[in-house]
């Protein structure tokens, strides 16, 4: 990745902050208008407005077709108005989305984010970029823990996204229910997103940050060009003077004698890891019922895979071991039927000596 790219994305990582978080402070301040969409038939939305409790409805629901061209043409002026700057509630029927049941074992609890978006393309039949997907909250039961998977094709709500642009609306949310029948009662949140800003005169308020922040660097830029040139002539002087002091001190050293090489010698085999000794030392902390099927090294980092029956528990095993540190999964600890246990790919890194450390 290229220096300016980086730049580029993480100026824009931290302006979308900074705007969430002022948008979430005019949210308290400013109530905006809250707008339920449901399908009514397979290409016909109802919109109505939430009335606050004990409130008649300011305006009658609305239909529309959000797979025609234009379809907030049709609506009046009035929705119109209700819509721009609205925060949209977009709820999807179960027969709409993907409901799959998950199981976990309890200790992936915190890696279940990245866990679920690196086996999206096995658990439906979407890739990453085609899907919006989310879950319920996970309930724990004999260490393991259970959750509900709702997925659907990012094609089949494009459209709302097309109107929800088209009229001027700042968020959007989708749910969806997983049945009557399932303990989770509670609606599964499948996408949310800011669309512009009633702050930044109907823009994305990120996105006017950014442009403010790109002015002044440019701004200071055009004052560190004069500089930089300046300092690249000095830095080429410098550079020069000090080639000429590194040959005349190359000239001056003695040439380095067999004991210099033995002591390197000697110095290169205790700085590295050896692949023997490794393999020893696993064997030891390792416990019974655990099985590495592949292992790796490369320079100071050790990958090792395999099959045990307490994955995390691996992690503090090798952590209390003097010979490496830095311990930690890089990927998904997964089950699979037919196999006796967990299996799991830990990395961790190898400290350089291994001698007798009295």
């Amino acid at each position: 990745m290229k220096l300016t790219e980086a730049i580029e994305r993480g100026l824009t990582v931290w302006t979308a902050s900074v705007a969430t978080a002022i948008e979430a402070v005019a949210d308290r301040q400013l109530r905006r208008p809250r707008i339920l969409i449901r399908y009514d038939q397979p290409e016909t939305v109802v919109m109505t407005v939430q009335a606050p409790p004990k409130a008649k409805p300011t305006l009658a629901p609305a239909r529309v077709n959000p797979a025609a061209g234009a379809a907030h043409v049709g609506l009046s002026p009035e929705w119109l108005r209700t819509l721009r700057g609205a925060a949209l509630e977009i709820h999807l029927a179960a027969e709409s989305v993907l409901i799959r049941p998950l199981d976990y074992p309890k200790q992936a609890e915190p890696f279940l984010d990245g866990m679920i978006r690196t086996q999206i393309g096995r658990l439906t039949p979407w890739n990453l970029e085609q899907v919006l997907y989310g879950y319920s909250a996970p309930r724990t039961a004999n260490d393991r823990i259970a959750l509900t998977l709702a997925a659907t094709p990012r094609a089949l709500v494009q459209p709302l996204l097309a109107l929800a642009d088209q009229v001027g609306a700042a968020k959007l949310v989708i749910t969806t229910d997983v049945g009557s029948g399932s303990p989770d009662a509670a609606p599964i949140q499948i996408f949310k997103t800011s669309l512009r800003s009633s702050l930044a005169g109907g823009r994305d308020l990120g996105r006017v940050l950014k442009l403010g922040w790109l002015s002044v660097a440019a701004t200071t830029a055009v004052l560190l060009i004069a500089t930089t040139l300046i300092g690249g002539y000095v830095d080429g002087e410098l550079d020069d003077a000090q080639a000429q002091v590194a040959r005349l001190r190359a000239a001056l050293r003695p040439a380095m004698g067999a004991t210099a090489a033995d002591g390197l010698l000697a110095k290169r085999k205790q700085t590295s890891p050896a692949s023997v000794i490794v393999l020893d030392t696993l064997s030891k902390i390792l416990p019974d019922g655990t099985y590495v099927v592949e292992m790796h090294i490369e320079n100071d980092r050790l990958q090792i895979s395999g099959l045990t029956q307490d994955a995390p528990a691996l992690i503090g095993l090798i952590e209390q071991s003097p010979q490496f540190s830095r311990a930690t999964f890089y990927a998904p600890t997964t089950r699979t039927a037919g196999e006796a246990g967990e299996r799991f790919h830990i990395e961790a890194r190898i400290n350089a000596y291994f001698g007798d450390r009295a």
